[in-house]
C-alpha cells in the first residue's frame, strides 16, 4: 500500500472539480463550527485514499506565490475545502488537518486529487509554506504556534459571539480578530483574508484579470511581503486584491461591516471599507 502511495505522488495534478454546494454564510469558522484543532498528534503524516499531496486602499506591489508552493490548512471546513479546491487546480500542494485525525479527511483528500495529503494541524503547520487558520474564532488557543513562526498565515476567521462567547477586548473594539491570533503567534505573520467571503463563492464567484465586475476581496496584515504573497495567492485563484492596511484595520470587513458579504468590485470595496 505504501509503494501504491508512492507512486501515486509521482502523478500529474488532477484538477478538483469546483464545489457547487449550498452557500454557506460568510464565515472563516467554516458555519457550521466543524473544524476544531487538538486532538490526535501521529508522529507522520498519514497519507489516506489516493493522496498527495503605502497602507490605506493602496494594492499592494504584485507578489507571487512560490510556484508549486505547498499550502497548509489548519481547518478544513467549507471555507478550507474552498480554498485547498482553489489551490490544487493552480498546482498547488495541499495539506489539511482537522481536529479528528487525518484518517477522517480521506475523503476530502480522495476528492481534490494527488496534490492533496492530509496530516495534523502541527504537521500541516510545519510543512506548509503558506498556512491557512480556518477554525472557530473561539478555537485559536489550539493553533500550534511553534510550526509557523517566521511564516505566512492566512487568518479567515470570524467573531460570532453567539458560537465564540463574548470576548471583551473584541466587543470594546480594544483589539480584533486576527491582532488576537497574531498575538498567539508572535513570529508568524499574520494576513487578514477570505473571511468575508461565502465558501462557494471562493470557486463560483472567481474570474480572470479584466473580467467586468470582477470581485474584489480585501487584506489586511502588518507585514509588506507577506500582503504581497497573499495577494498574489487570491488575483491567481481569480480576484481582485484590496490592501485595507495594517492588521487592525481589517475590522473594517468584519461580520457586519458593508464589506462583509457581498460581491463588490475593488472600487466598491474601498467605498465600503472607509465606510466600516
Amino acid at each position: 500500500m505504501q509503494a501504491q502511495h508512492q507512486r501515486q505522488r509521482g502523478q500529474q495534478c488532477v484538477t478538483a472539480a469546483p464545489h457547487r454546494g449550498q452557500r454557506d454564510h460568510p464565515d472563516g469558522g467554516d458555519g457550521a463550527a466543524r473544524d476544531q484543532v487538538g486532538g490526535r498528534t501521529p508522529a507522520h503524516r498519514t497519507n489516506v485514499a489516493a493522496v498527495r499531496g503605502d497602507r490605506w486602499f493602496s494594492v499592494p506591489q504584485r507578489g507571487r506565490t512560490p510556484s508549486m508552493a505547498t499550502i497548509g490548512l489548519i481547518g478544513s471546513g467549507n471555507i478550507g475545502q474552498a480554498i485547498a479546491r482553489q489551490a490544487v487546480a493552480h498546482g498547488h500542494n495541499v495539506v489539511l488537518s482537522n481536529s479528528r485525525g487525518p484518517e477522517t479527511l480521506a475523503d476530502v483528500v480522495a476528492a481534490l486529487g494527488p496534490l492533496a495529503s492530509a496530516a495534523t494541524a502541527a504537521e500541516a503547520g510545519a510543512t506548509g509554506d503558506l498556512v491557512v487558520v480556518t477554525v472557530p474564532f473561539k478555537n485559536y488557543t489550539r493553533i500550534p504556534a511553534e510550526p509557523l513562526g517566521g511564516k505566512t498565515v492566512i487568518d479567515t476567521n470570524n467573531y460570532y459571539f453567539e458560537r465564540d462567547g463574548h470576548f471583551p477586548d473584541i466587543d470594546s473594539g480594544r483589539t480584533s480578530v486576527s491582532e488576537v491570533l497574531a498575538a498567539h503567534l508572535p513570529d508568524s505573520h499574520v494576513v487578514k483574508a477570505f473571511n468575508n467571503i461565502a465558501a462557494a463563492a471562493i470557486g463560483d464567484e472567481a474570474a480572470p484579470a479584466g473580467t467586468p465586475n470582477r470581485r474584489a476581496l480585501p487584506i489586511a496584515g502588518d507585514d509588506a511581503e507577506a500582503k504581497k504573497t497573499v495577494a498574489a495567492l487570491i488575483e491567481e485563484f481569480g480576484f481582485d486584491v484590496v490592501d485595507a492596511g495594517p492588521l487592525a484595520e481589517g475590522r473594517r470587513f468584519d461580520r457586519d461591516k458593508p464589506a462583509y458579504g457581498p460581491h463588490l468590485t475593488a472600487e466598491q470595496l474601498r467605498e465600503a471599507l472607509a465606510q466600516g
